[in-house]
């Protein structure tokens, strides 16, 4: 038996870059700022079947190179079951489920033979895992990469269950939750649209677990969402019984985007004058069909704006428009467009460094998908942006980004709300690009900008304060495994 080294922390993410990356800054967070607090900082990495991981390997191996202190810890791949029809958000919930045998074994590895597991950190997705936790007394986290104002939905979701008594996509109305504006009940997210769903009894289960856990990590900052995160505080979104604590530890953003110098993006935008220039990236699963994408190169023409856009190949036109994210993508030519617009536009395919582009001198907006990590971004930059949700939670973090924090607009959609014309586009990037409207939402994110840097970098700024308050206690715990 090899002799226990130290201490460490296993932070077990759910597949899916997004997901990865917010957990992996989490622990560069943690290695920065309380270097001696645990030997090492374990992530279990999760191959799903059902997703790409071949995109994840390349930033592994970086942050490998990188951060020695962080070691990832691959598990076996689990196989879905055989003729599996269920959607993309019930397998990212089922995989974990799959995996807990997995789980159990490299953590009772790691805690016999080589560190002392001082806490479990995992993506709300990896719920099932905390079976596995508690059967070894590990103290248990559960991380958000969304908002604030949506763990507050969610935590409140099972006392919402008993007082609507059907599903929300049946509801057609506002819907109140704790601390966040009105949500209309159709932009709910996804996975609790029905309530008969397998999606919806997952949700239901992992938010019952997670108010019973050690505490709650939110990728957020005080300053952008007081009143989400006193209402969760407060105890508002668990009425029936004691709130976990909540830590806001954010904005973790990604530092590690190949994002050299000579970046076909990067340099374009050298060339552009000062906030003059319109960007629009829509996430790594933000496809379009061919009609859409013909109509957002309408609004960008018409709207006579300078414009970078990251363009994903449509799917085949005989598939179905909500599914289009998992399809096999065909070319869309955009050529006459491209000769049009040439000099004040450019068209990349498929990737840009969305971190670095932002924070260019030469973008004054962003067209999102409302992706929370986008968002987070786009606050960090000072950039106001234009709202387009495509899936996930995207649709009720557009009402927080418009509604709450008053730092973006929507887009109004047609033909059974999927829809979005030229015309919509053109109004909405000049109101942003032009208006006093969008120079007020400029002003307004270039304070929340400020704030963000308060919270991180200062001593006694609020996320620096709630990072020290979770090492300390994680610190404390000696367990005996």
């Amino acid at each position: 038996m090899e002799e226990i080294k130290g201490s460490c922390i296993i932070l077990y993410p759910s597949p899916g870059v997004g997901h990865l990356v917010s957990l992996v800054e989490l622990g560069k967070l943690i290695t920065r700022h309380h270097p001696n607090s645990f030997s090492k900082i374990i992530i279990l990495i999760t191959t799903a079947p059902h997703l790409d991981s071949g995109a994840t390997a390349p930033y592994i191996s970086s942050v490998s190179s990188t951060t020695p202190s962080i070691i990832f810890h691959h598990l076996p791949t689990t196989p879905l079951p055989p003729n599996s029809k269920s959607s993309v958000d019930a397998l990212h919930y089922e995989v974990q489920s799959f995996n807990n045998a997995n789980v159990l074994q490299a953590l009772q590895t790691i805690s016999s033979t080589q560190y002392k597991i001082k806490a479990f950190i995992m993506d709300f997705f990896c719920n099932a895992a905390s079976e596995v936790s508690s059967v070894l007394n590990i103290p248990t986290y559960y991380f958000i990469v969304s908002a604030a104002s949506s763990l507050s939905a969610f935590l409140y979701l099972p006392t919402m269950h008993q007082k609507i008594t059907t599903s929300f996509k049946d509801l057609n109305a506002y819907v109140q939750y704790p601390g966040i504006p009105p949500i209309f009940s159709s932009d709910v997210p996804d996975p609790v649209l029905d309530r008969n769903s397998v999606e919806y009894e997952y949700c239901m289960e992992a938010a019952i677990k997670m108010a019973k856990s050690d505490g709650i990590i939110v990728n957020t900052f005080y300053g952008l969402e007081p009143r989400a995160i006193s209402a969760i505080s407060d105890g508002l979104c668990i009425p029936d019984a004691p709130t976990p604590p909540i830590y806001c530890i954010g904005p973790l953003l990604c530092e590690n985007q190949m994002d050299s110098e000579d970046n076909e993006s990067l340099v374009w935008l050298n060339s552009q004058p000062s906030k003059s220039v319109i960007f629009l990236c829509f996430g790594s699963l933000g496809v379009f069909v061919e009609e859409q994408l013909k109509e957002i190169a309408v609004g960008l023409e018409n709207s006579g704006q300078r414009f970078l856009w990251v363009v994903r190949s449509p799917p085949p036109k005989d598939d179905d428009y909500e599914n289009k994210s998992t399809l096999a993508p065909h070319e869309f030519d955009l050529e006459g467009f491209l000769e049009r617009t040439k000099g004040r536009g450019l068209v990349v395919k498929s990737w840009a460094p969305q971190v670095a582009v932002l924070s260019h001198d030469s973008v004054g907006g962003f067209v999102t998908h409302c992706g929370w990590n986008s968002i987070m971004e786009a606050v960090c930059a000072g950039i106001p942006m234009i709202g387009w949700p495509l899936y996930a939670e995207q649709r009720m973090n557009r009402v927080f980004l418009v509604e709450e924090l008053k730092i973006g607009l929507g887009l109004d959609k047609s033909d059974g709300g999927s829809f979005v014309r030229g015309a919509e586009i053109e109004k909405r990037v000049r109101e942003l690009m032009e208006s006093d409207n969008g120079e007020r939402m400029r002003h307004r994110v270039l304070e929340l900008r400020d704030a963000a840097k308060v919270a991180m970098t200062d001593e006694d700024g609020s996320s620096r304060v709630a990072l020290t308050k979770l090492i300390t206690v994680c610190g404390k715990c000696n367990l005996e495994q």
